[in-house]
């Protein structure tokens, strides 16, 4: 691999420019319900129209279903809201074609001046762009470079998946990563090459079995680990705890108590909730209380983390020079559930050093719970590329990037 070299080494006045961007927003319907991803994406896209360029965003937009086009481009998400939402930011229309690679992307591509953009429909509508034979993807390959005179990647949010148009297309295109993709690479460098110390690590979200590999890795690297969220009563039941209707997974149990004993024996402190809200049932307006972990009544269902967890996190967190925090630590979406989550992440806002907020469902919490992206160093749109990223793993579409322009 040669290294990442960022858009101003491509020469792009006057030439199409496909643009690999990661626009996958949350939507109710066709209303997006977050544009993080779409404005993360404005500064390449902006570069690259003061350049001269012609932009061609290539994007994917959910997982659609179907053995073929027409099923998945008949069921699936379009990405006409989020054309929209682009080129409400940027000032301007932003057309877009009604395939992928087809007629409609050659006469998109046809109309387009110096400093236009326009975009192709979901990507994913092709079969062969998630495909696991590489021949297949190939085919749609040659098609979307077809389109274009350069490539770049600024997806980063996608660089863990070897699909054709985040893996295979840079390799017959010059190509470039373009600023958000170099921005989370700085970034993720700094988490896990030499960190300003203490670096406290905060993960939340679902299930370990998402994160164990993570925090193996971070085990040789960060100072704290603080569990908190669905995965913390894996956690509490391996240490023996009562967790009710708690989210459990059984079959982690045995790797759970494998990590907590690897950090003891490396010394890093792993810090797991002391008291839970429990409730009833799942949902919003569910009857609930609070337990200490030693009390947690076996017919309830922890929905949070206690005033006690909040404040000992909060402790946890106040020296800290490093903060990477991943999955919210409660059910932020339940107002009623959410104070765990707005206490984390109003803790990590107040360190003085560098704050990695990890994307997905812990940057919509922090909008969510009334926080701003500028009170944190770096949010991240990189979900789990980050964490694969964060685990030692090789990004397929990063390696793409840094390899040569093809002769």
């Amino acid at each position: 691999m040669t290294g990442l070299k960022g858009i101003d080494a491509l020469d792009v006045g006057g030439r199409v420019v496909l643009l690999r961007a990661d626009l996958n927003v949350p939507l109710d319907g066709a209303v997006i319900t977050d544009d993080l991803r779409i404005r993360a994406s404005l500064p390449t896209i902006t570069k690259l129209r003061e350049r001269g360029g012609r932009v061609l965003v290539c994007a994917h937009l959910g997982r659609p279903a179907g053995a073929d086009y027409a099923e998945r481009a008949v069921g699936g998400p379009s990405l006409v809201p989020v054309a929209a939402r682009l080129g409400e930011l940027i000032g301007c229309q932003v057309p877009l074609a009604v395939d992928v690679a087809g007629e409609s992307a050659r006469a998109v591509v046809a109309s387009l001046a110096d400093g236009d953009v326009a975009m192709l429909e979901n990507v994913r509508f092709e079969p062969a762009e998630t495909s696991k034979d590489a021949a297949v993807r190939a085919e749609l390959a040659g098609r979307l470079a077809s389109l274009a005179d350069v490539y770049v990647g600024d997806g980063f949010g996608t660089l863990h998946r070897k699909h054709a148009s985040v893996y295979d297309v840079p390799g017959l295109l010059p190509h470039a990563a373009g600023d958000l993709v170099l921005a989370e690479v700085s970034v993720l460098r700094r988490l896990t090459e030499d960190p300003a110390r203490p670096y406290v690590v905060v993960l939340g979200g679902a299930k370990p079995s998402d994160k164990l590999a993570v925090i193996a890795n971070l085990l040789g690297r960060a100072d704290r680990i603080l569990i908190g969220g669905g995965m913390s009563y894996t956690f509490l039941k391996a240490e023996g705890y009562e967790v009710g209707n708690s989210l459990l997974e059984p079959d982690r149990i045995g790797d759970v108590t494998n990590v907590m004993a690897e950090a003891a024996e490396r010394g890093v402190e792993l810090v797991l909730p002391v008291d839970l809200v429990g409730a009833v049932a799942y949902a919003p307006d569910a009857e609930y209380d609070c337990y200490p972990v030693a009390d947690f009544p076996a017919d309830r269902e922890g929905v949070d983390m206690g005033p006690a967890t909040r404040r000992l996190y909060a402790a946890k967190l106040a020296d800290a020079a490093t903060v990477f925090w991943n999955g919210p630590v409660g059910v932020f979406e339940f107002p009623a559930f959410a104070a765990g989550t707005l206490a984390v992440a109003e803790a990590i806002s107040r360190v003085h050093g560098l704050t990695v907020v990890g994307g997905g469902d812990s940057a919509a919490a922090i909008r969510r719970l009334g926080l701003h992206d500028d009170q944190f160093s770096h949010i991240s749109t990189g979900g789990g590329a980050s964490l694969e990223y964060l685990e030692g793993a090789t990004l397929p579409g990063l390696s793409a990037l840094a390899e040569a322009d093809p002769a």
